[in-house]
This record gives structure tokens, C-alpha cells and sequence, in this order.
């Protein structure tokens, strides 16, 4: 009993709570709380060399900022294919004003996080931190993207890291489908592979670096975004880009769509197979109808371990198999081309009969399949998915930083919505005549025995 009066005495504290609180004025509460000002409407600027800077003060306690280059694998050649995945990974090494110890150590100091983010057509740099650090931070994002050193020896170092980076995204089957897809679907460009080819990992130099630097970051093709931070402080960050190369840069070469299948034999007992033909580019208004179909079709779960009933392919392929089975549509826009069609994992005794019925969906849309009511679930989940990605900083920031680099503008939520409402059903009927008669390009990979190839379907 000797502890009794210590329990005593922190139970009379915690019951604190549940005394009644003392009455305050309202006037008294409004006087003591300080409300945060309203966001402001987002500012964009086009500097005359063609650099875009784009801002959205919100008066968050943290900052992010992106620098988003128009470069990628796309723009590679036969003899420096790797040099983008290289350079992906190569963020955190010496530049001329900051060692590659001065970078990460500064970088950590303040709390902050430097990412990159790579796709077939864009680069995109981001530092988050807060707000008080973002001069900190910004001055290791700027040594980074344009005081590069390359040292021969830092990248001799780190060109074995090509290997894991890719072994690692590998491991996901549908990384591998995908990476056959595009190089299978097109003839140059967008075959380019995301990741660096085995046989020229220690074979791309520090002067492939700078020559595919000084080629893509170029003024015309960089956009400078914030999030949490006036726009007079970015202008005053983009004058440290005037020091970097002007003009429009080397241009990419066209994408030219083929259609082809590539098939790779592995033995698991799953398949993983896509189908598709030449989408639409991204931006334009059939775009956004073969946004609506792939919803109308199934793009995935919406309920965490649901079973998609509610989607046309999933109800399709159910009448086709017992077996387990995922299947979905797959719908991917870039500046020049896009793919569209679906993406089925199956049991390898099933597979044929899981991609064929998945087909089937596809040409019942075609004939007209789909009513109304199935467009306007589609496009309520179309723009419920689209809205609650730019909720985050890290979607937003992303999501204006893609399309400033591609126009100098942006599209507001608002409006982005409304082009989705004025999607037809005709038009969502068109999207899918387009898939049915396109020409083909098909990857699959596992026990391929019983996978039809494509002429076959």
C-alpha cells in the first residue's frame, strides 16, 4: 500500500480533463487564435530563355519545389542507352560547389529530402523541408541539377548500383511486362528502356553525362515549381538558372507505334500479359475518353481487398474461370503517342481463356455495350481518383509540374473535372472501336504453354 498515495495523486491528475473548463467569451477565443491566411491562386511565369516558373503559396509550414526537366529514355540513342538511369542515380554526387558528402550531410541537417523521379519522357528533381531551410536546401538542388562534375572515378563507382536498381524493380513482374511492352509497341524512343541495358553497365563515361546534360538541360526545357513558397523567392532561385545552356536543346526523335509481341518464358506458375494498341496523346479530349473507358472497363480495386464485381472485365472473366485472376485496363498517355488495353495475371493452364474473355469486354463496349449510368460511375471515380491525387503536395507539385513543362500552363481541378462530365458515352464507344481495330502489340511473361500469341487472338 505504500505506492498508493503516488497512484492517488496521478489519477487525480489524469481526471483533469473531466473537470468543467472555465467559460471564455467568443471574443476573447478570436482575439487569442490566429488563423492562417487563405492559399493564393497559382502564379506561372515564362522567363523570355523560355524557363517556366510556377508557384502555389499555401502558407504551409514545409516547402516543396521540383525542378522537372523534359529528358528521359526516350531521348537516348543506341550508344548511350543507360545514361538517363545513370544519371537518375547519380544526385548525390560531387558538383562543383558542394561535395557529395556536403550534399547529404546539409541535406539531413535541416530535415530536408532530395528525390529524383524518372519516366520515359521527364526528369523531376524535389526537395521538401521547411519552410525557414528552404535557402539550405535549394542551394544543393541547384549544384545538383546544373554544377554536375561527374568525376570519372564517382561514376565508375556507381555504375554497379545499374544493376541492383534493376533487379530490384524487376522483381515486380509487371515492371518486366511493360519494359517488353513499349519495345514491343514502338519502333524508336519510347522503346527505350527505363532501365539500363546489362551490356552497357561500366561503359557509359562522365563525358556521356555532360553531353546528355548540357543536350536536355536546357532553359526551354525545364520548369521550376513550388509549393509553399512565394512566388518572388522562386523567381529569385530561377536567376541561378541563367548560367545554363538556352535553346530548345537536342530534339527527340518522333515515336513511331509498330506493333509487335514479345514473349519471355520463365516457367512461374502465373501469367502476367498485356495487350494494347496506340492510345491517345496525352492532353487531348480523346484522351480523356480513353481515361472514362479504362474506368468503365475496371481500373483495379477501389475497395482495399475487394473483389472489382462491379467491373466489366472482372464480371467477364468470372464467367470464364473459376481460377484465382486479376485483370484490369491499362491506359498510359505521352506527349507524341499512348497505349491502351488490358493487363491480365492468371493461372498459366487458364491464361488463354482469361485474355480472351477480357477481350470480349472490350468488343462488347465497341458494339455498344455500356449505358449511361456505366459512363457516369466511371467518370465520378475518374475524377475522384484524379482529385484526391492533387490533394497531396507531393501529386499536386507533380501534377503541375508535367504540365507546365509540356504547355507553360496549367488546368485547374475545376476544369479538369468538367472535361471529364463532358465525355459522351458515343465518345467512350469510340475509344474502344479504336482498341479493336488498332493494330496489336502483346508481352507476356511465365509458363507460356497454354498463352495464345497474338495472331491467335
Amino acid at each position: 500500500m505504500k505506492g498508493f498515495p503516488v497512484v492517488a495523486r496521478s489519477l487525480s491528475k489524469r481526471f483533469y480533463s473531466l473537470k468543467v473548463a472555465p467559460k471564455v467569451s467568443p471574443s476573447a477565443t478570436a482575439a487569442k487564435v490566429k488563423l492562417s491566411p487563405e492559399s493564393q491562386d497559382l502564379e506561372i511565369t515564362k522567363l523570355p530563355n523560355g524557363l517556366v516558373i510556377a508557384s502555389l503559396e499555401n502558407f504551409s509550414p514545409t516547402s516543396r519545389i521540383g525542378v522537372f526537366i523534359k529528358t528521359g529514355s526516350r531521348y537516348e540513342t543506341t550508344s548511350n542507352l543507360g545514361t538517363a538511369h545513370l544519371l537518375r542515380l547519380a544526385s548525390n554526387l560531387t558538383t562543383k560547389g558542394a561535395s557529395s558528402f556536403r550534399i547529404t550531410r546539409g541535406i539531413e541537417a535541416v530535415g530536408g529530402s532530395l528525390s529524383v523521379h524518372a519516366t520515359r519522357e521527364k526528369m523531376a528533381y524535389s526537395v521538401e523541408c521547411l519552410r525557414d531551410y528552404v535557402d539550405t536546401v535549394m542551394e544543393y538542388l541547384l549544384n545538383v541539377t546544373t554544377a554536375p562534375e561527374f568525376r570519372p572515378w564517382e561514376v565508375a563507382d556507381l555504375q554497379p548500383k545499374l544493376k541492383v536498381d534493376k533487379v530490384i524493380a524487376l522483381q515486380n513482374p509487371q515492371a518486366g511486362v511493360l519494359e517488353n511492352l513499349h519495345a514491343a509497341a514502338y519502333k524508336n524512343a519510347l522503346a527505350n528502356p527505363l532501365y539500363c541495358p546489362d551490356y552497357r553497365v561500366g561503359k557509359i563515361t562522365s563525358e556521356q553525362l555532360h553531353h546528355f546534360v548540357q543536350n536536355s538541360f536546357t532553359s526551354s526545357r525545364i520548369a521550376l515549381v513550388g509549393i509553399g513558397i512565394k512566388h518572388s523567392t522562386l523567381k529569385q532561385v530561377a536567376e541561378q538558372f541563367l548560367n545554363i545552356r538556352s535553346g530548345a536543346g537536342a530534339p527527340g526523335a518522333k515515336a513511331v507505334y509498330r506493333g509487335g509481341e514479345i514473349r519471355k518464358q520463365t516457367g512461374d506458375s502465373l501469367v502476367h500479359a498485356a495487350i494494347v494498341t496506340e492510345g491517345a496523346v496525352a492532353g487531348s479530349t480523346e484522351a480523356n475518353a480513353f481515361s472514362v473507358l479504362q474506368y468503365v472497363l475496371g481500373a483495379g480495386p477501389l475497395v482495399k481487398r475487394g473483389s472489382c464485381v462491379t467491373s466489366k472485365l472482372t464480371q467477364g472473366v468470372a464467367k470464364a474461370t473459376s481460377q484465382p485472376f486479376d485483370v484490369s485496363a491499362f491506359n498510359v498517355n505521352y506527349s507524341d503517342s499512348g497505349l491502351f488495353g488490358i493487363y491480365t495475371i492468371s493461372q498459366a493452364p487458364n491464361a488463354g481463356e482469361v485474355i480472351k474473355a477480357a477481350l470480349n469486354q472490350v468488343k462488347a463496349v465497341a458494339q455498344g455495350g455500356v449505358t449511361d449510368a456505366d459512363v457516369t460511375m466511371a467518370k465520378n471515380q475518374l475524377k475522384a481518383n484524379y482529385l484526391m491525387s492533387v490533394e497531396t503536395s507531393k501529386g499536386l507539385l507533380n501534377e503541375i509540374g508535367s504540365e507546365s513543362l509540356v504547355s507553360g500552363t496549367h488546368t485547374s481541378p475545376s476544369v479538369v473535372a468538367q472535361k471529364i462530365d463532358s465525355v459522351a458515352t458515343a465518345d467512350v464507344v469510340n475509344a474502344a472501336k479504336k482498341f479493336v481495330s488498332g493494330k496489336k502489340s502483346m508481352a507476356a511473361t511465365g509458363n507460356l504453354g497454354n498463352t495464345p500469341f497474338l495472331d491467335e487472338l
